[in-house]
């Protein structure tokens, strides 16, 4: 008898230890309801590895609500996509499943229409300028897909350039050449006559050791950031795209912070915009550095003649592009004439 009550007991107990392992992990929203001078724990999820330019500036946006709030915010982050990836980042965080995530609009092909507008080549001069012009654009036509989220930053990189195993200096060498770039962005690549492959970056490396593809088209901080410089050896020194980071937050989360609190994340988010642009400025310069030096990386200039080939080619895809997104009901062309304006602000300031 006693044995069967003994029984008991510990059945009990490991049904109570299930129970509180089940419901002990308090999500941001039961954190900031909590009682006053108790942490609000808020956690973030990225999909790339942890020494990519989009962490860091993860790391700065912890570091920043941290000591604002002084210390009643924690952030943790899960950055290399140990929470969520790059396949369902946005939806995740809708979900609940992370706080926040920071994804890539071109990740999602069709999902952000207006988006792929300003990610074409549009004459940025540098990772600085496209931030602060995806961030105005981002806030001022604010994709469906986020209307049940709170963006929390916008970024971008600097604008791409084909980075291959053997060199491209003309259309000839390109023809064929399977390279990656993100999904949405395939026609700029299709018209220069190479073959785009749509991957996530965290694929790149594995896919030129095997053959997969002979090069990629990103921003240049990669080539140091994820040593690929090891296996690439050309950059060709004609800027490309660009690709728009976005923030968010789940919504009801948000809804359940103090408002003080509130503020700090809101007077953060263009301060990011900016920080981020020019971390990657910076980084771009040092990866390069260490590219050429260490790894033996060639820049190759385009001929005038040959710029001018690719400059004739390109110019219509994104007015052909606006075209076509106006036929479907999209403001596309004041979106676009929007871009050029803040591409001058931005430029000239």
């Amino acid at each position: 008898m006693k044995k069967r009550n003994l029984l008991k007991v510990i059945a009990v107990l490991l049904l109570s230890m299930l129970v509180s392992a089940g419901c002990g992990g308090k999500g941001a929203s039961e954190e900031s309801s909590s009682k006053e001078g108790e942490s609000i724990v808020l956690n973030y999820a990225f999909f790339a590895p942890a020494n990519t330019f989009p962490a860091k500036q993860m790391e700065k946006w912890k570091e920043e609500v941290e000591k604002r709030t002084n210390g009643r915010v924690k952030v943790q982050l899960f950055p290399g996509g140990t929470l969520l990836t790059e396949k369902n980042m946005y939806d995740g965080v809708k979900n609940g499943v992370a706080d926040i995530g920071l994804s890539v609009t071109t990740y999602e092909p069709g999902r952000f229409p207006l988006l792929a507008i300003s990610d074409m080549p549009s004459g940025y001069p540098n990772a600085k300028v496209a931030s602060q012009v995806v961030y105005d654009l981002v806030h001022e036509f604010t994709p469906e897909a986020f209307k049940d989220l709170k963006i929390i930053t916008v970024f971008a990189t600097e604008p791409s350039y084909l980075q291959t195993v053997k060199p491209v200096r003309n259309l000839e060498d390109l023809k064929g050449m399977q390279l990656r770039i993100a999904g949405a962005l395939t026609p700029v690549l299709k018209s220069l006559g190479a073959s785009p492959v749509g991957m996530a970056m965290a694929e790149v490396p594995e896919a030129l050791q095997t053959g997969i593809i002979k090069g990629y088209v990103s921003s240049r901080e990669v080539l140091m950031d994820l040593k690929l410089a090891e296996q690439i050896k050309y950059v060709t020194d004609y800027p490309l795209t660009i690709n728009t980071f976005v923030a968010v937050m789940n919504k009801d989360v948000w809804e359940s912070l103090p408002e003080d609190i509130k503020k700090v994340i809101d007077d953060l988010s263009r301060e990011m915009a900016v920080w981020t642009g020019e971390y990657m400025d910076n980084h771009v310069r040092e990866a390069l550095e260490w590219a050429v030096e260490e790894e033996g990386l060639e820049v190759i200039k385009l001929s005038p003649q040959e710029k001018e080939k690719w400059d004739r080619i390109l110019k219509p895809i994104q007015d052909n592009y606006v075209k076509e997104l106006e036929a479907k009901g999209y403001p596309a062309e004041e979106y676009r004439d929007r871009l050029y304006e803040l591409i001058e602000k931005y430029s000239s300031s």
